[in-house]
């Protein structure tokens, strides 16, 4: 944790309470944003985005593999986050394997909705090649460089812009002998399809310093919070998943005041996002 003395403490809470934060934003500002896509070769879709200090790498790969016999309809899809043990001191050990799993797991929850798949922002049944029997195993690994704050929301707009860059070889199918038979496939090496993200959610977390809550804290401003919310909204404004942090309760009315202020800062960051990983992909076709 960041050790603050008590006249910074003082500061930090009392510029949040009059809308200016220690770097001169205000409560509902991000930090500024930098995307790169196509950073790893060797994988399907890939991208690294800074915002602020904080810097992420996702990474896409794409196997193919067989459906759960509970869901066969639809493609598998696991999320792992590794936190580079030089990204800050306090990954280094046992704390940087449990904010790992923290991390992972949340990331789960916003972008693959409940066990039965509903609200997810990847559709699964897209990752279909032949039902009940061959699927798209997307294996998506985040890697933490640099931590000053907010990560989930870095994660997320990484994975996005990941996804975005994705493509998933064009599969050509084989009709098996008989129905028992697993279908001959062909993979193509030229053909590509590029991945959906129309329904990828952006994920913004509202972190409660005092009477007020914040977007896009500050390692800093973290050290100083009562709770966070992080919600996984789409671009219609329909919230996917919802991960709460800290030990403090927060009454019903103040979470509907969040969501609609959510809400109303993911617009602006996924407009943000879409022109930036846009503006990403046109350099990489470029060079």
């Amino acid at each position: 944790m960041v050790g603050l003395s008590a006249g910074e403490k003082h500061f930090l809470q009392g510029g949040i309470a009059q809308d200016l934060r220690s770097d001169g934003r205000k409560r509902l500002t991000y930090r500024p944003i930098s995307v790169e896509t196509g950073v790893i070769p060797q994988a399907n879709g890939s991208a690294r985005v800074r915002i602020g200090a904080t810097d992420v790498i996702a990474s896409v790969k794409a196997e193919l593999g067989k459906p759960n016999p509970l869901q066969p309809d639809k493609g598998k899809v696991s999320i792992y986050v590794d936190c580079s043990p030089t990204a800050a001191p306090m990954f280094q050990g046992r704390g940087g394997e449990e904010l790992s799993t923290e991390l992972s797991v949340a990331l789960q929850r916003s972008l693959l909705g409940g066990k039965s798949g509903a609200g997810a922002g990847i559709d699964l049944s897209s990752l279909i090649v032949v039902e009940g029997k061959i699927c798209w195993d997307l294996y998506i690994d985040g890697l933490v460089v640099s931590a000053d704050g907010n990560l989930l929301d870095v994660l997320g707009a990484a994975i996005k812009a990941a996804l975005s860059n994705t493509g998933i070889p064009k599969v050509n199918i084989s009709a098996a002998a008989s129905p028992e038979e697993q279908p001959e496939v062909d993979i193509s090496d030229e053909e590509f399809l590029q991945f959906d993200t129309s329904g990828v959610p952006v994920i913004v977390t509202l972190t409660k310093v005092g009477r007020h809550y914040i977007a896009d804290a500050t390692s800093e401003e973290e050290s100083q919070m009562s709770s966070a919310v992080s919600f996984s909204i789409n671009r219609h404004g329909h919230i996917c998943g919802l991960t709460k942090r800290g030990g403090a309760g927060l009454d019903p009315s103040v979470i509907l005041d969040m969501i609609s202020v959510a809400k109303h800062v993911s617009e602006q960051l996924m407009t943000e996002l879409d022109s930036k990983i846009s503006a990403a992909e046109a350099y990489e076709a470029e060079s």
